[in-house]
């Protein structure tokens, strides 16, 4: 696996992705942080370790906001401008790429995916309504997204958890994977009966999973 960092140019500002590469790649698998923290979340930091081996590049990208610096997170609006202005780099490979982030950044890639022609979306701890308010839910972004979807989504996620969301239902109704005792950020307690690693290993051996499936 070899690691570069590339800058692009978006009308929101410059943003940043590290690629982490595989040898071979099939697919490109980019990835979106989440609002309240930037690409060393644990989640997207496995992955990026543990894919490219895999026959997945991963593109870890740090939306403009982030990369100036600023402690809150852009409009909506203006993350998915981000976005859609850098997909171009994340196409530049040949290779499919598949959409997708944590929390806030799943959103983004929901939202985005169809025009962007994505190949799938992948949603980790897709935040489906605000703490405590359930009946302001978000699953219509996620339904929306008109592409192969996975969520993984942890058991303790205030944001909303596995049981929460609604039926699978259209074209292309997404898979939900469960991280037990998990919370927003995957975190594990200390009285779990999985250890912090074992988590992140079932998350990735899940995404692994699911984009060889993919390409059948």
């Amino acid at each position: 696996m070899s690691t570069r960092t590339e800058r692009v140019a978006t009308p929101a500002g410059e943003a940043r992705i590290t690629w982490h590469e595989a040898a071979e790649p099939r697919r490109v698998l980019a990835l979106g942080h989440g609002a309240g923290g930037g690409i060393e979340a644990r989640d997207l930091v496995a992955l990026a370790a543990a894919l490219p081996a895999r026959g997945t590049t991963v593109a870890l990208v740090e939306q403009p906001w982030r990369v100036a610096g600023k402690k809150v997170a852009a409009a909506p609006k203006v993350l998915d401008e981000g976005w859609r202005a850098l997909w171009p780099a994340l196409e530049r490979p040949g290779r499919p790429v598949v959409a997708g982030g944590r929390s806030a950044g799943a959103r983004v890639a929901c939202r985005t995916a169809a025009g962007l022609h994505a190949a799938a979306v992948l949603a980790l701890a897709f935040p489906l309504h605000p703490p405590g308010r359930p009946e302001r839910s978000r699953a219509q972004e996620l339904s929306a997204a008109g592409r192969p979807a996975l969520v993984v989504q942890g058991a303790r996620d205030p944001f909303g958890g596995p049981g929460e969301f609604p039926r699978p239902a259209g074209e292309h109704p997404y898979e939900l994977v469960e991280v037990p005792w998990a919370d927003h950020g995957f975190a594990v307690p200390k009285k779990a009966d999985l250890t912090q690693d074992a988590a992140l290993a079932l998350i990735t051996e899940a995404v692994a999973e699911w984009l060889d499936r993919l390409d059948g």
